[in-house]
């Protein structure tokens, strides 16, 4: 009986083993097709995956000429790997964060090498005893106070990597001079191979195909915007239409957009540190206003907040009783769709480049309006309604007058960035038909996908349809 057990137990064991067997091509031909589909849909989501992948490439075929090519090997020596280790690390998407790793490598190898080189000809001077001890103290003091230098966050933000690749370069040029007397050679190789490196990844970033993060920031900071003026010229009619069931306001994408404003402040701090490095382009001149993209998208994702609130009323369960909504539905309406507007206009007028004109009279209409609430609001029109059916409908009530404060601060601030950058004037003929040709709706669905505005820490929409409102 045992045997016949173990028999069958092993023969089940056998079947399982065939079947996987024959089943292993299926799996492997899925799992190519898997990666094939994943690896096309990223470079449909931004092409610039794909140039950048092939700039890097050419940057390291052209400084690996250094081992190649034997008159620059002899000149160079095993020194030349330093030329191919900096490309590998320097080499960023963007134009400002190749710059800004460059010039953080190359200023900090040369001072570093320079405070090695004497370092080590202090130490000499102690004798064959007190060389290796002052050589010790002098790695741990600067190693000490460069690290806790790292620590400040201005400092962090833009001269981290100079930092590290001071402390790595102090601590080799010291430590090794003890053992090799050809110390300056050392230092000389290490410091002409890095800006060798250095200089490559930079004339190739900026010369094919560039990539600029201030552009980068430009367009997310419009984009940003634009996201929730979608989203306040759609939710006066989906809240107050009682007549739509949930199913269809689960399917308008266009009131989802705005969560990914919630999470672009470390994508736009990013791009806004790679700006300042970046020399004039196009139209952004040198020490264009970068801060003050900042501060516009921080008051972006501010309402953004409001709206992730009013998103929440509009997909709970709980409705607002006719006779209730009719009392604030005119006026939650024009304020949602003023503020829409003005966004709408201020998002236009920032990829232009031009100062919005329309956007004040579409605050206006809105204060107005919200003038209009407060007084219903403080009048004795609830006296006859539960309680309990009110507050969801003086809840949304009041975050819409918090998204009017909202939009009119971002107003301010996208003057003041038109002031700072010395954005073109336009007449308001110009802006209204700007505005109007806006109201063009193009769905964009996966099949064609736009590419996403932040190359490294963005999130593409994937097969999620995206809409957006396309000049036309």
């Amino acid at each position: 009986m045992e045997m016949g057990s173990a028999t069958h137990e092993k023969a089940g064991l056998f079947a399982r083993g065939w079947w996987w067997i024959k089943l292993l091509p299926e799996k492997l031909r899925t799992k190519v097709c898997e990666i094939a589909s994943n690896t096309k849909q990223l470079g449909k989501d931004d092409p610039r995956r794909v140039i950048h992948s092939l700039k890097v490439g050419l940057a390291l075929t052209l400084v690996s000429l250094f081992y190649y090519y034997q008159p620059l090997y002899n000149n160079f020596g095993v020194s030349a790997m330093w030329a191919i280790m900096t490309v590998v690390v320097v080499f960023e998407f963007t134009v400002g964060a190749t710059l800004g790793k460059g010039v953080n490598r190359g200023l900090a190898t040369l001072l570093a090498g320079a405070l090695g080189v004497g370092a080590h000809h202090l130490a000499s001077l102690s004798g064959h005893i007190g060389e290796p001890i002052l050589l010790g103290l002098f790695v741990f003091l600067q190693a000490a106070t460069s690290t806790f230098i790292r620590f400040f966050p201005k400092i962090k933000a833009r001269y981290d990597y100079g930092l590290l690749i001071f402390i790595l370069t102090f601590s080799l040029v010291s430590v090794s001079g003890f053992r090799d007397e050809e110390i300056l050679e050392l230092a000389h190789r290490r410091l002409s191979t890095i800006i060798i490196g250095g200089s490559a990844c930079v004339i190739i970033s900026i010369l094919v195909c560039p990539v600029w993060a201030g552009a980068d920031l430009h367009n997310l900071i419009a984009l940003n915007m634009e996201k929730l003026a979608n989203f306040l010229e759609g939710f006066g009619g989906a809240y107050f239409n009682t007549s739509e069931d949930e199913e269809n306001k689960d399917d308008k994408a266009f009131l989802q957009g705005f969560k990914s404003v919630l999470n672009s402040k470390t994508t736009e701090e990013s791009l806004a540190n790679f700006a300042r490095w970046e020399p004039g382009h196009g139209r952004f001149q040198f020490r264009h206003p970068w801060m003050q993209y900042l501060k516009v998208g921080t008051l972006t994702r501010q309402c953004a907040y409001r709206i992730e609130a009013l998103h929440s009323r509009l997909v709970a369960d709980i409705q607002v009783p006719p006779e209730v909504g009719q009392k604030i539905q005119e006026a939650c309406t024009i304020m949602s769709m003023e503020c829409g507007k003005a966004l709408k206009e201020l998002a236009s007028a920032v990829r232009a480049m031009t100062k919005p004109s329309s956007a004040d009279s579409h605050i206006a209409k809105s204060k107005a309006a919200a003038k209009s609430l407060r007084s219903s609001l403080q009048s004795g029109l609830w006296e006859d309604i539960d309680l309990l059916q009110v507050i969801p409908a003086v809840t949304v009530a009041s975050l819409l007058l918090d998204v009017v404060n909202c939009t009119e601060k971002i107003v301010e601030s996208v003057h003041e960035l038109a002031s700072l950058a010395h954005f073109e004037s336009v007449s308001q003929e110009e802006s209204q038909s700007r505005s109007d040709c806006q109201h063009v709706v193009v769905t964009v669905t996966e099949s064609s996908p736009l590419p996403p505005v932040t190359p490294e820490n963005g999130n593409p929409s994937g097969s999620v349809t995206d809409r957006r409102n396309i000049q036309v």
